[in-house]
């Protein structure tokens, strides 16, 4: 396996994925990854481009405890994995997953029984246990961030029980893959003498030396960093918890790593919701966080939902699926799946493309995103449909999509269904935006509004738009066949739609 990633030429990337049969290929995947603290079995179906869980089952064995004293595997740990695995296999067949892949990673790597051990796996369960080098775990881990963050550039590090990878990403590309036993599980031992901190200082320079410095972004991977990212939500008390993509300063986390030191075990897990398996990890975890503060000086540090299981799901796909944006498709499959009208969301956001000609390319995503699952929850109740349409956008599993983004997606939406700037149950979260951020996010909720009112949200949308911003004027034009559509409810939605653009409403027949 390579550390690099090659790029070809896209195919028509303006096709729904649905309609390749390359797609179908890999609609249902099972991946089973052997960690050195967990042992997990995922599912994953749907969008082939944005991840779907049909499945995901996690049991923490602890494989890896005890790997630094004894070289072998944990004997009640290896017990459990064993169990599990039998289960996983026996599931995936009956889900009919296709193609099952797996991964063991550093204990099963390292331990000098981990071979036995795959024997004894591939005899009672027929699976073979793929064995992956340091440098191809921190590989996969870099394409499940790129399956998240197509074109994402920075340093991956995903920290398991056993050890710690990292991985240079640029471009959409994986660079210089390097691995280090800088796993909790692994550094417990020198907690005891007294000389952790000496230890890690050590091997996360031994890591700088390797990879460099000069990475803007931290994309933290692996439980322990999750972890940490919820207690760090926790104690800035942030509105929305959703941690992928969950972006923290240094500065933030460093307070955090700080606060994490006063609290006991069982204070940290009450606070957390986390198991305490993960959690007696988590304090060690941290101070490996503070040293790469330290060493490695990235501006930001953000969290990242997939890992090395998505990374395998990202092996799977041919180049043209890569390249493809996470976001839209997931938003064109929930479309397929689940509106009215399929296929109405392109022409919707054709339709309402001259309000948003200056718009920045990141903002017009989502404002495609928005129009495409404009009506995908119409079967709620309408009281609530709104609500429904914001905890969609803002909670949902999307890759592509950071929390300002989210909330962008949310505020549209919330908008598209509710015409009313009384949006009190949501103002914190909407508070994560910029007062000019909210306002075009209420500007799109009312065009949709106003746009699915005009056609019935048929798939012929039967009048344009043109925007004069010069001069204020917002100009619907229709075809004499189609004047009898503007009826009285579609004029108050235009004059309410112009009104937001501070501009004058005028309808023209030709």
């Amino acid at each position: 396996m390579t550390a690099k990633t090659k790029r070809n030429k896209a195919g028509n990337l303006d096709l729904p994925l649905f309609h390749f049969s390359a797609k179908r290929k890999i609609e249902r995947l099972g991946v089973v990854d052997v960690g050195s603290n967990s042992v997990r079995l995922v599912i994953f179906d749907g969008a082939a481009r944005s991840p779907a869980y049909f499945f995901n089952e996690k049991i923490l064995c602890g494989l890896g405890s005890g790997l630094e004293e004894t070289g072998r595997l944990n004997p009640e740990g290896r017990v459990r994995a064993m169990n599990a695995l039998k289960r996983f296999v026996l599931l995936a067949k009956n889900m009919d997953a296709g193609p099952l892949y797996s991964v063991a990673t550093a204990a099963v790597r390292e331990a000098e029984d981990g071979a036995d051990f795959c024997r004894e796996v591939k005899k009672a369960t027929g699976l073979s246990l793929n064995v992956a080098s340091g440098e191809e775990e921190a590989r996969l881990s870099a394409q499940g961030v790129l399956l998240g963050w197509p074109e994402a550039n920075g340093l991956v590090c995903d920290i398991g029980g056993s050890s710690m990878e990292m991985a240079e990403i640029l471009d959409g590309d994986v660079g210089t893959c390097v691995t280090s036993a800088l796993g909790p599980q692994k550094l417990a031992r020198y907690a005891q003498d007294g000389t952790i901190t000496e230890v890690i200082k050590a091997r996360v320079a031994g890591l700088r030396a390797k990879i460099g410095k000069e990475h803007d972004i931290l994309f933290l991977v692996g439980g322990s960093w999750r972890a940490i990212a919820r207690l760090d939500m926790e104690r800035r008390q942030y509105p929305l918890r959703v941690l992928h993509e969950y972006a923290m300063t240094p500065a933030q986390l460093l307070e955090t790593v700080d606060w994490i030191e006063t609290k006991s075990v069982a204070e940290l897990r009450a606070l957390s919701g986390s198991s305490q398996e993960r959690m007696i990890l988590v304090p060690v975890a941290a101070e490996v966080l503070r040293e790469l503060i330290r060493q490695f000086h990235p501006k930001q540090i953000a969290i990242s939902s997939y890992g090395i299981r998505e990374g395998l799901l990202y092996e799977q796909m041919p180049e043209d699926l890569r390249r493809r944006d996470p976001l839209i498709e997931a938003c064109r499959y929930m479309e397929h799946a689940s509106a009215r009208n399929p296929g109405f969301g392109k022409v919707l956001f054709e339709f309402l493309s001259p309000l948003f000609f200056e718009t920045p390319k990141e903002q017009l995503r989502l404002i495609k995103a928005a129009c495409l699952i404009h009506d995908v929850t119409w079967r709620a109740h309408p009281d609530y449909r709104a609500e429904v349409c914001f905890d969609n956008a803002t909670r949902a599993n999307l890759g592509g999509l950071d929390h300002a983004g989210r909330v962008f997606l949310g505020t549209a939406l919330l908008n598209r269904y509710k015409n009313s700037r009384n949006q009190a149950a949501f103002g914190e979260v909407i508070a994560l935006l910029t007062e000019e951020e909210r306002l075009t996010a209420e500007i799109v909720g009312k065009a949709m509004r106003f746009g699915a009112m005009l056609s019935g949200a048929s798939i012929q949308m039967m009048g344009r738009l043109n925007y004069d911003r010069e001069n204020g004027v917002l100009e619907l034009i229709l075809r004499p066949k189609s004047m009898d559509l503007f009826g009285e409810v579609v004029m108050v939605r235009f004059e309410s739609l112009a009104r937001a653009l501070g501009c004058d409403a005028r309808v023209r027949v030709e």
